[in-house]
């Protein structure tokens, strides 16, 4: 097991550009050890909900809860699977329909752990992490997200 991390924010104010993804997943490229890098990007969907389009998603968070629980989910994926690094990062504030607003990404020496971890991680962030959306729609109305 690896030894505990402190707890620290994954939040980014805005979309999470490709040069950060980028600059993220190259300070890998130097660790020998690792076998295989499995990436997930959540991106906001122009959905059509009743008629209406969705432009943009404006999340929010009980961001010392939601640190927490992603920290939790962390050390837990840790403990679960061989992984060599893992980076999670979560948009608040608006993000625009096409835009990245979910990052995760884990090493292993392996290949199927990346794929089992991501799995992992994506799914209880969706079900534990308090983090929350308002749909933006393009006539200025908007909804509270439904998770789907």
């Amino acid at each position: 097991m690896k030894d505990k991390k402190p707890i620290k924010s994954v939040f980014k104010e805005g979309a999470i550009t490709s040069e950060f993804i980028g600059n993220s997943i190259y300070k890998h490229q130097t660790k020998t050890s690792i076998g295989a890098h499995n990436i997930f990007l959540g991106q906001v969907r122009a959905d059509d909900i009743e008629g209406k389009t969705v432009a943009a998603i404006d999340y929010t968070a009980y961001e010392d809860m939601a640190n927490e629980k992603f920290h939790e989910i962390r050390e837990s994926a840790f403990e679960k699977f061989e992984l060599t690094c893992m980076h999670i990062y979560h948009s608040l504030g608006t993000v625009k329909a096409g835009e990245i607003c979910l990052f995760v990404f884990v090493s292993s020496p392996r290949r199927k752990v990346v794929f089992e971890a991501l799995e992992y991680i994506v799914e209880a962030i969706k079900a534990h992490v308090p983090v929350f959306g308002k749909e933006i729609f393009e006539d200025e109305s908007h909804q509270w997200k439904v998770n789907t």
